[in-house]
């Protein structure tokens, strides 16, 4: 199951108070993230949110986050699958889509076909997205760093616009993969409770 939304959308918290429940139910639950998730692909997502790193053309982002993916189905999530976990993963393919389909204006058919590759065609059974508006997004995810902000929140605010109609459009394509979940007006505990019934939902 992957949980996606814009920045500051709040995934990062509710993936662990997700885990947190389902364990408590008995579930053998793995906790992931991209970029990230295994030890090389850490280390590429050092690279790709490094404020400081200048020049980085979309194109290389793309292939950059796609190789770091490649690594983590194969190091993580495909071991996590087959001894029968539940696998809760930050971000997935939905983000590439988003941001460097959709924010980045790469050739959606060129992502959807990398996406394929780094995955062998792998696709989570639910993904949950948290929607909430871009600035007050954005004014989170700087709150939460302490006003620092990565490579990928230093985008304009159009292209954080175009990320979050992606994840919406995808909501309304696929209702029954993707459902998403308004952050917005809720507290934290009040998007775990909407969240926990659809994960359940799918779960034995």
């Amino acid at each position: 199951m992957s949980l996606e939304g814009p920045d500051g959308s709040g995934k990062s918290t509710q993936r662990a108070l997700l885990a947190k429940h389902l364990r408590a139910f008995g579930y053998d639950v793995v906790e992931t993230r991209e970029p990230g998730g295994s030890p090389v692909a850490e280390r590429i997502r050092e690279l790709l949110l490094d404020a400081k790193l200048k020049g980085l053309r979309a194109g290389a982002e793309l292939l950059l986050f796609e190789a770091a993916r490649l690594q983590h189905v194969h190091d993580t999530i495909l071991p996590a699958l087959a001894a029968g976990k539940v696998v809760l993963c930050d971000r997935f393919t939905d983000s590439t889509t988003a941001y460097q389909g959709a924010g980045r204006a790469v050739d959606p058919k060129a992502v959807a076909w990398l996406n394929r590759i780094a995955t062998g065609g792998l696709q989570p059974g639910l993904t949950l997205v948290y929607d909430l508006g871009v600035s007050q997004g954005l004014q989170r995810a700087r709150r939460a760093k302490g006003g620092a902000k990565d490579r990928m929140e230093r985008a304009d605010k159009a292209f954080h616009g175009r990320v979050r109609a992606a994840f919406l459009a995808m909501a309304k394509a696929q209702p029954r993969r993707v459902k998403r979940i308004e952050v917005d007006g809720r507290t934290p505990q009040q998007v775990l409770e909407l969240g926990l019934t659809l994960v359940l939902e799918r779960l034995p």
